[in-house]
């Protein structure tokens, strides 16, 4: 792998938004792009998911004649290390309307060997092209206001390293979905938040890929400990975020022979279905 860029000039590429540094990718040659994975998007030694998702999604964002993410789906195959990375895109298919693409995250390890971490196809669009009419029977999760949501900062101090990722995030938590914070897991597999950037960085399409995959896992209030790595995880974003916290909601029906599936929807402040999604993830059992 040729020498990637350095995490200076990455980060220097884009913006002043701490999520919009760490996401950078900076072009080395036609379809391919440097970045720089920031250690503080990890749980405890892992990168995590939505926002590797996002740095792959920028990329394509930049190959693609189409600016939007409408549907993304990712299979994770090795796990991603903060550090340098190489995003290599293709494109699939360029209609008026859509285009198609997919993408691979590689990194060397420490046998100086590229390994592929992220395989991910997906359709861009234009989302403000898009017409308004909606007909749905969704309705947004019934949530305390934030002020009586509970943060990181209302619960015991974290272990040094164990989730760098909760000091970039504005997350208010459902009470009522963190028994398991007390011992007390309800069996139900929900858990729900009011969800933002902590420097206050207004949501986009980008956003939204982090936002599906930053809560705390259903396993949880299951009764379950430890990390659950995402096998695959697909993505729709259905509209432009209005400014504001969102409402992230996810769920969990099955869990069996080791897997589970979470479906998560998030909703803007103006009450709108902004992005859904499905993962299937590994739990350790016992």
């Amino acid at each position: 792998m040729p020498e990637a860029a350095s995490a200076a000039a990455v980060r220097a590429a884009i913006g002043d938004s701490e999520f919009d540094r760490d996401t950078a990718v900076v072009p080395r040659e036609p379809g391919v792009y440097d970045a720089d994975l920031s250690a503080g998007w990890t749980i405890i030694s892992a990168v995590n998911g939505g926002y590797l998702l996002a740095v792959l999604g920028r990329a394509l964002a930049d190959a693609l004649p189409h600016p939007d993410p409408f549907t993304l789906t990712a299979h994770y195959l090795t796990a991603s290390q903060p550090g340098p990375a190489v995003v290599r895109t293709q494109t699939v298919r360029t209609g008026r309307t859509l285009s198609t693409g997919q993408a691979s995250l590689f990194q060397t390890d420490d046998r100086g060997r590229e390994v592929e971490r992220i395989r991910l196809l997906a359709s861009y669009g234009d989302l403000d092209a898009l017409p308004d009419d909606v007909r749905t029977s969704a309705e947004p999760p019934v949530m305390p206001p934030m002020d009586q949501c509970l943060g990181s900062e209302d619960g015991p101090a974290p272990v040094d390293g164990s989730s760098a990722i909760m000091d970039r995030l504005m997350l208010k938590m459902d009470p009522s979905t963190l028994g398991w914070a007390l011992g007390k897991p309800s069996g139900k597999g929900e858990v729900r938040a009011w969800f933002g950037l902590a420097d206050g960085r207004d949501h986009d399409p980008l956003s939204l890929l982090l936002a599906v995959d930053a809560l705390p896992p259903t396993a949880f209030e299951l009764g379950l400990k430890g990390w659950v790595p995402t096998v695959e995880l697909t993505v729709h974003v259905r509209s432009r975020p209005a400014p504001g916290p969102l409402r992230v909601s996810i769920t969990t029906r099955n869990l069996a022979g080791g897997f589970l599936e979470e479906d998560a929807e998030v909703w803007d402040g103006a009450g709108r279905l902004v992005a859904q999604s499905r993962q299937l993830a590994r739990v350790r059992l016992g």
